[in-house]
């Protein structure tokens, strides 16, 4: 029931607790009085009430002291409870948290739930595990003073919080201005057409290696994961020219690649030959050394089969002879011994040979057969030859 309505203010009090004025006064509440009684309450939780005197003084005062302390106890709560709230925080999985208290170093906290004491602590949070990026585009001059457009990109991550956030004010401005100190320094040092063709890898681990160098002079806590060089370009007022240097080198290296494919195909082929004719005249060398030892060896020991034994020896040489040069003819001619006999006795040997070879076909075959037939012609030449001598004797 609203505290206007008949019957339901039995206490005849206003809605600020106080006693209405004039009895059962029908009315709008007085606003000044209102207003003076709330700036009364907010004194006395300050501590800057007055007490009121007369009679009604110490009902008055109980209700200021009471009213004060129930405001304090509020506010108190409300500001434990925003305390509480900027107090505790969450760091996340991929996060640290770095603590400074009184402005020192206090603490790198790890992923949970943690608690620090503002305004005496200050945190600063941070993700140290997600990989970065920084871009940069500029001219840059080569070593044979020449001007190129180089874009870079730098890839890096803080992996050490602390240095991250207490050694370097703007750590990551810190990272541009040795970026590009870096790139000038290795863009300086190097050719333009390795800037422009095959030297970009190698650029990009040589600014890598100083670029991390800087950091970790400077303490930055940051480390440098990638740096990738992309395609640099000349100057758009000789890019043209550029163009034409590029498809002669390109047209430079392909006619090397043609002739080392040849040369591939051809050298091998020579060595292979010259090696074969290498071992050919080894194995000519070691068959005629060999055939001149065999042949010495048999010298030797036929000298010594002959001055054992001169007729028998005599006789068998002229036998082999005789043997070896009619095993390669067909015809033999046996002339008389004495210079008054013009008798020639012929021997058909190749029809000897087909004939032995028709009667004696299983049995002998070849050059077997002609050697036989060869020598028992030659026997029966040197009986003759005998016969002849010792009548002419």
């Amino acid at each position: 029931m609203a505290w206007n309505e008949p019957g339901g203010n039995s206490n005849n009090q206003d809605p600020w607790g106080g006693k209405r004025k004039g009895g059962d006064r029908k009315g709008p509440p007085d606003l000044d009085e209102a207003f003076r009684k709330l700036q009364e309450s907010l004194n006395g939780l300050f501590g800057g009430g007055k007490k009121r005197s007369g009679s009604g003084g110490g009902e008055d005062g109980g209700q200021r002291k009471g009213g004060g302390l129930g405001l304090l106890g509020i506010g108190l709560v409300v500001l434990v409870a925003i305390w509480l709230y900027s107090a505790i925080y969450v760091v996340d999985e991929q996060e640290q948290a770095v603590v400074l208290r009184f402005g020192k170093y206090y603490d790198t906290v790890g992923p949970g739930l943690n608690i620090y004491f503002p305004p005496f602590d200050r945190k600063y949070m941070e993700n140290v595990t997600r990989e970065r990026a920084y871009s940069k585009q500029g001219q840059m001059l080569t070593e044979d003073e020449n001007i190129v457009e180089v874009p870079l990109t730098v890839q890096y991550k803080i992996t050490n919080l602390k240095d991250f956030v207490l050694n370097v004010d703007q750590p990551e401005v810190s990272l541009q201005h040795a970026t590009e100190s870096a790139l000038r320094h290795v863009v300086g040092s190097t050719a333009m057409d390795q800037v422009l063709t095959e030297g970009r890898e190698l650029m990009a681990s040589e600014i890598k290696e100083r670029l991390q160098r800087f950091l970790d002079t400077y303490r930055t806590g940051i480390t440098v994961t990638q740096v990738n060089v992309q395609s640099a370009a000349a100057p758009r007022e000789v890019q043209e020219a550029f163009d034409d240097v590029i498809r002669a080198r390109e047209d430079e290296q392909r006619s090397r690649n043609q002739a080392e494919t040849y040369a591939n195909g051809v050298i091998p082929e020579a060595r292979g030959q010259a090696q074969r004719i290498v071992e050919d005249a080894n194995g000519y060398r070691d068959e005629v050394v060999s055939r001149s030892k065999g042949e010495a060896d048999r010298f030797t020991k036929l000298v010594a089969e002959y001055r054992k034994a001169p007729d028998v020896t005599r006789e068998r040489l002229y036998l082999d002879t005789m043997q070896e040069l009619f095993s390669n003819t067909s015809k033999v001619l046996v002339t008389g011994g004495n210079k008054g006999q013009n008798n020639l006795l012929y021997l058909p040997l190749d029809k000897m040979i087909e004939s032995g070879r028709a009667t004696n076909a299983p049995a002998i075959a070849g050059p077997a057969a002609s050697n036989e037939i060869g020598a028992r012609a030659a026997s029966e030449a040197q009986q003759q030859h005998d016969t002849r001598t010792r009548e002419s004797r």
